[in-house]
């Protein structure tokens, strides 16, 4: 599941609205979204993540947010090195073959190093 999809399915679920209700207002297939929520689609199009906000009436903050969980939710990511230390690129290849192996507090708290790190430097 990416980010994006987790955010989606807790809205609609939250609301009371199946899966194939949302799909069919939004005119699209109830496959798609499914495979959106669960993350074997690619990152949604900026127009249909205005449509799911318009959908729930998201604004503003929220409706950043989300179009920023959708940037981030590609299931399939390439991480290019080239021109940067053997640090990094050892890094990165260790992670993409052990990431299904790391427990989930493992994962967290690199993504906390990683937001943290990110915010330092802006």
């Amino acid at each position: 599941m990416t980010p994006f999809g987790l955010r989606v399915r807790k809205l609609r679920k939250s609301r009371g609205i199946t899966l194939k209700k949302m799909a069919a207002d939004l005119d699209i297939s109830s496959a798609y979204l499914s495979a959106l929520e669960h993350g074997h689609r690619g990152r949604p199009s900026w127009s249909l993540v205005a449509q799911i906000c318009d959908y729930f009436n998201i604004i503003w903050d929220d409706a950043e947010e989300l179009q920023r969980l959708a940037s981030l939710s590609h299931p399939k990511v390439t991480v290019d090195t080239s021109g940067l230390s053997p640090i990094a690129t050892e890094y990165a290849n260790l992670l993409a073959n052990k990431i299904r192996d790391l427990p989930e507090y493992a994962l967290a708290e690199m993504l906390h190093y990683l937001k943290t790190t990110q915010r330092d430097h802006e």
